[in-house]
């Protein structure tokens, strides 16, 4: 990322007797040309910077949430874990934005939310069942690896930080391979078998009710919304009507053997980094 700065001195003009101030009305109307006057010279000064630097607002919205979401993860965790964390989100997300753009798909931007995560946002998943579940699975499988490349730091330095920050990430990663949408199990759903986002959404609430938990609710609602809306149009000519859920057998197993690979290998990289502390 690159910041343009632009800096101009400007000397002041030499001290004059102050003017009398003018009567109410006169200073009024003179307040309003001085602003519009004022609008009309910083439009054509720094106007051409302005639009220069649009382009690169979706760079600068992902970097500011990302610093947002290190300093709040630093006030529970501390900086050093907080950077590590939201790198390995980043690195996450980024599995679902190469996917996209591997789909033909342009993705409008990533946004990181303290707490809630991180998002890619677009306008669509591929076109099909297949191509959502690829892109689903692409941020499981980049962001596993990357956690897995901590694992060697963890038994070189023998420094459970790394240890805790490895199980954070796959645990991480195995949360989203639940099967409710929009988390990315969900989208492997749609390759495999949607039906299954009923049964997410069962597990989901009975969590809920077990251990209450706002995020776990938030997870739920939008579920919940999502579920319906896909029910709702799966028989109008959108993404996501009856023709969308068409996938060959082969590809609906290379699906499966995938997330439940994923899914293996997480619980084990979990129960290998877990660390047990004794109070």
């Amino acid at each position: 990322m690159t910041q343009m700065d632009r800096s101009k001195s400007q000397w002041l003009p030499p001290l004059a007797p102050a003017p009398q101030p003018p009567a109410p009305a006169q200073k009024r109307r003179r307040g309003i040309g001085g602003t519009l006057l004022f609008g009309l010279i910083a439009l054509a000064k720094w106007g051409k910077a302005l639009l220069l630097l649009l382009p690169k607002a979706k760079v600068l919205t992902t970097a500011g949430s990302m610093l947002v979401s290190v300093a709040a993860y630093a006030v529970i965790w501390g900086w050093k874990f907080a950077v590590g964390f939201v790198a390995l989100l980043f690195i996450h997300e980024m599995g679902h934005y190469i996917q996209l753009r591997r789909e033909g798909v342009k993705p409008s931007g990533m946004v990181f939310i303290p707490f809630l995560g991180a998002a890619v946002g677009t306008r669509s998943l591929g076109g099909s069942a297949l191509a959502e579940a690829r892109v689903g699975l692409a941020g499981p499988i980049l962001g596993t690896l990357a956690t897995a490349a901590l694992l060697p730091i963890a038994a070189t330095t023998d420094d459970d930080f790394w240890r805790a920050l490895a199980f954070t990430g796959f645990f991480l990663n195995l949360f989203n391979l639940l099967p409710v949408v929009p988390l990315d199990g969900g989208r492997a759903m749609a390759a495999m078998a949607p039906w299954m986002w009923f049964l997410g959404l069962a597990a989901m609430l009975t969590l809920v009710f077990i251990a209450p938990n706002p995020i776990l609710l938030l997870i739920v609602l939008l579920g919940g919304f999502e579920t319906y809306r896909r029910w709702k149009e799966r028989g109008k000519p959108v993404e996501g009507n009856a023709e969308y859920y068409k996938v060959a057998p082969r590809h609906r197993l290379a699906v499966g053997a995938v997330y439940v690979g994923l899914v293996v290998l997480l619980a084990l990289g979990m129960d290998a980094t877990h660390v047990v502390r004794t109070l």
